[in-house]
């Protein structure tokens, strides 16, 4: 059993008082019985983020440039899209968007929060195909949030994951790879045509939010089928990160300790193989039982090393 932990830590100040006041009684008794293996570096600016360069690796993918690694054919495929017949085809994540227009820059809202019904979905769905075809670009759909974009100059194209944007400025991530301005020219054409679009009329009326823009994601070609392995993926801290409600965050935590992380402490203690990968915005910490019977290797000791069962530190470190 893998269990792998998206969100364990953040780099807001405001991240980091809430993470003093936790305890984790099943992680620090997991972690004792555990050893550091791999560590996945990175920094808080790459397009992707520690948590799917940790899932890529757990399904067994190639090593890819950042900014793509292929979510979209992955999650096409799950679909039932015919992602395999070209192997050498660009395919992309296409996320209805609502983009906040505020004092300084525009920051894009979490697509969740679009409370998109399969209607709604459809029609806006359909009015944005017909652009996408003049550019010889392909929509395909897989549910209300989940759309798919088909065309060649995705296979090369990195692009960032929404993990990434969502409440942050979309200048910051929009990339300058001379296919990312076709990219940005149908965004800006998709917000004119959706600014005229009755069904927005209606949804802000209600008090919703409007969809006037998409986010482009998981771009790359088809990766193999994913490899077998037992993963699990806890993502209940995911939300309240991302909206930055550290409280709520700080309770997801322990409700994770007392819930997955304290299965794969059962686990271990009945003596199964068991991996753990906790996940910050910069890098990612593998632990595992494989080499919990070795002394720690040099770049672990010393006093500024963080003890095996000294989840603040370590996650602190991410």
């Amino acid at each position: 059993m893998h269990l792998v932990v998206p969100f364990a830590s953040a780099l807001s100040p405001a991240a980091g008082a809430a993470l003093s006041t936790l305890q984790w009684p099943a992680l620090e008794r997991l972690l004792a019985r555990l050893a550091p293996a791999e560590r996945l570096e990175g920094d808080e600016f790459s397009l992707t983020p520690p948590h799917e360069r940790a899932l890529a690796r757990a399904r067994g993918w190639p090593d890819a440039p950042d900014g793509l690694l292929p979510w979209g054919a992955d999650a096409a495929r799950a679909d039932g899209l015919p992602v395999d017949d070209e192997p050498a085809m660009g395919w992309a994540l296409l996320a209805p968007a609502s983009w906040h227009v505020g004092a300084e820059h525009v920051s894009l809202a979490n697509p969740a929060d679009l409370a998109l019904d399969e209607a709604d979905a459809r029609t806006l769905f359909d009015a944005l195909a017909p652009l996408f075809d003049e550019d010889g670009w392909r929509l395909h759909w897989g549910a209300a949030t989940r759309w798919y974009a088909r065309h060649p100059s995705l296979a090369t194209l990195p692009t960032a994951s929404a993990d990434r944007v969502i409440g942050r400025s979309v200048d910051l991530w929009l990339g300058s790879d001379p296919a990312a301005r076709t990219v940005r020219r149908l965004q800006a054409e998709a917000q004119m045509l959706l600014h005229r679009q009755p069904l927005n009329e209606a949804r802000e009326a209600a008090g919703q939010l409007p969809v006037n823009s998409f986010w482009l994601s998981g771009t790359g070609t088809p990766a193999p089928a994913a490899a077998g392995g037992d993963v699990m993926v806890a993502d209940g801290l995911r939300a309240p990160a991302l909206a930055e409600d550290w409280t709520a965050w700080a309770e997801a935590w322990a409700a994770l300790d007392a819930g997955a992380v304290a299965g794969l402490l059962a686990r271990a203690q009945a003596g199964e193989p068991v991996r753990l990968t906790l996940c910050g915005e910069r890098h990612a910490q593998v632990f595992d039982t494989a080499g919990a019977g070795r002394g720690r290797p040099w770049w672990q000791r010393g006093p500024l090393a963080p003890r095996r069962d000294d989840p603040a530190r370590w996650l602190a470190a991410l």
